[in-house]
């Protein structure tokens, strides 16, 4: 594999797997024990002027996490700590040399480490961890963050929620919330508000709740600094003639009719909501435009710095994946006897040992015949029954290409390794194994990351991240590095390592798995043993230097045979 010809993949491999990204983040940027980061999101930013993978964490509030002498005052949970503040950023591919992320934005207030990234506001009033009511711009000022022993704090100025400055709408909030602390407290002036329906999926199932929202909001910062969420919206149904009911994450019962028809946007500031159509051929959602004419917009009025930001959702990609796994046969006698059924291809994940189906993962990547590298959600396909790779899934995210679907099919006469054989290569080397059991006996425990299966130019390269956890602290560090291509396995303690050994640019010598020249569809039989590889390219570099000398032979005569 040659690194200039996948330079943009090369830069973005995920080396951290979210679930480990989280625990990792959590423990070294919650400033405070109410601090937390719910959730992780895979997104893309232009950074120094090239496409770049990142990992975006929203710092919220758990108010439930606040000292008991602090929740049993009324006051605390409803007008003091009300908001987020700020987001921790990371890049995919950096670690530092302690194995943890290396952060682009990190601590409140937010330290911008990375050009491409602005912040004018960083609170998060709205967001995926908030508690109802909160009332802001009051006579007590809100909390913002820590700052040593002290706490900074500020004053609404945004125009989210409604005013509460009335006797009446105060009695009318303590009625409706059923909270009579409304009407007695005295902290209320002419230009308090009240926020409700504020975590981000309920506020858009209030607004629209005839469309099923993606359960998994994420979070964008503008152009101009503002954080806003994004989320999807679908149009689905159980009657649709003819076609088998899958499953959909979140929608009890699952659809036979599910489309991407409509994408949110709610600013986590304001909590304003915009609803864009980027499906108008659907004729359900084409229903309800014309019941609500005004409560949808057409894509294009989308603002540009969030339109570069979406994406397409894994709610969607997972239920096609489902599909295809059998309607990628073509022929009916095989379709009607399911000889050539798929499954998705199998993974290990965290500590179970288990395997257990590989989830959509988002990358940046070239696609075979393309020029630029962009946003793809991918997923790898296997025979059923058995763990060789037989298929590859892609969905595009960019541009006017967002929603394209893309699928490789692989030669069934040969073998391709698939993510569960790579896994069982680790398993039995022995040198791995080795570390594995010894890390695990030394109060820490191995956590496996997702295995990544990336298209390159003649094959596919597989990624696996190796993390080491305290027993006591969820904090895993990023101890090793797996790199697989073909029949090669290499085993490192960084990427750049690994890379520059399986690419042949050298690397610290270690024991690793006998290897041979690798290719995209690998036959069992080619496989060698240690006293033969040496003598193989030994063998190869001969004939490679008699290839030249006859090339230039050739062009030679080429240019006598012109003179003449």
């Amino acid at each position: 594999m040659d690194p200039v010809q996948h330079p943009a993949l090369l830069e973005n491999i995920r080396l951290w797997a979210w679930r480990a990204y989280s625990d990792t983040i959590n423990q070294i940027q919650a400033l405070r024990p109410y601090s937390k980061f719910p959730d992780t999101d895979v997104d893309r930013y232009i950074i120094n002027g090239r496409i770049k993978q990142v990992l975006l964490s929203p710092r919220e509030i758990d108010v439930r996490q606040l000292p008991a002498d602090a929740q049993a005052s009324w006051i605390n949970p409803h007008f003091i700590y009300t908001h987020g503040f700020g987001v921790v950023v990371s890049e995919v591919n950096k670690t530092t040399p302690d194995g943890l992320p290396v952060l682009l934005i990190a601590d409140a207030p937010p330290e911008i480490r990375s050009s491409g990234f602005r912040l004018t506001r960083p609170e998060i009033y709205y967001g995926e961890s908030t508690h109802d009511p909160v009332f802001v711009a009051t006579l007590r000022q809100e909390f913002d963050y820590p700052s040593g022993e002290q706490n900074k704090y500020s004053t609404y100025q945004g125009t989210g929620g409604f005013p509460v400055g009335s006797f009446l709408i105060q009695a009318a909030a303590a009625v409706a919330l059923g909270e009579p602390n409304i009407i007695f407290t005295r902290y209320f002036n002419d230009r308090s508000r009240i926020m409700i329906y504020r975590n981000v999926r309920s506020r858009l199932v209030h607004l629209a709740g005839f469309l099923h929202w993606d359960g998994d909001p994420y979070l964008v910062i503008t152009d101009d600094g503002r954080l806003v969420w994004i989320v999807d919206g679908y149009a689905t149904s159980q009657s649709h003639p003819y076609s088998a009911i899958l499953p959909v994450a979140g929608l009890r019962g699952g659809a036979n009719y599910i489309r991407n028809s409509v994408k949110a946007s709610v600013d986590a500031y304001t909590g304003k909501m915009a609803l864009y159509i980027f499906d108008p051929d659907d004729p359900i959602i084409q229903a309800y435009q014309h019941l609500f004419p005004k409560l949808f917009r057409p894509a294009s009025e989308m603002p540009a710095d969030l339109r570069r930001h979406v994406r397409y959702p894994e709610v969607q990609f997972q239920t096609q994946a489902e599909a295809y796994r059998i309607f990628h046969m073509r022929d009916p006698q095989v379709f009607y006897n399911k000889e050539d059924v798929w499954e998705i291809a199998r993974g290990l994940y965290g500590q179970s040992g288990k395997p257990e189906p590989m989830s959509p993962t988002y990358i940046v990547a070239t696609l075979p015949g393309e020029r630029d590298p962009e946003f793809l959600l991918m997923l790898p396909f296997a025979p059923r029954g058995k763990d060789n790779l037989i298929g590859w899934m892609a969905a595009r995210c960019d541009g006017d290409r967002l929603g394209e679907l893309i699928y490789f099919q692989l030669p069934k006469q040969q073998l391709v390794y698939g993510p569960m054989q790579i896994e069982s290569r680790i398993d039995q080397e022995q040198t791995i194994a080795k570390d594995l059991t010894l890390w695990n006996q030394q109060g820490s425990r191995v956590l496996r990351g997702n295995m990544i299966a990336l298209p390159v130019s003649d094959g596919f390269l597989y990624v696996e991240s190796i993390y080491i956890q305290a027993v006591e602290a969820r904090m895993p560090q990023l101890k090793k590095i797996v790199l697989a291509r073909g029949n090669r396995l290499i085993y490192r303690d960084t990427f750049e390592e690994a890379l520059a050994e399986l690419t042949g640019g050298g690397g610290a010598p270690r024991a690793q798995p006998t290897a041979v020249a690798s290719t995209a569809t690998p036959a069992p039989t080619s496989q060698q043993g240690p006293g033969i590889a040496p003598a193989l390219a030994e063998r190869l570099q001969k004939l490679q230097k008699q290839a030249q000398q006859l090339v230039q032979e050739i062009q030679a005569i080429q240019k006598e045979a012109a003179k003449k």
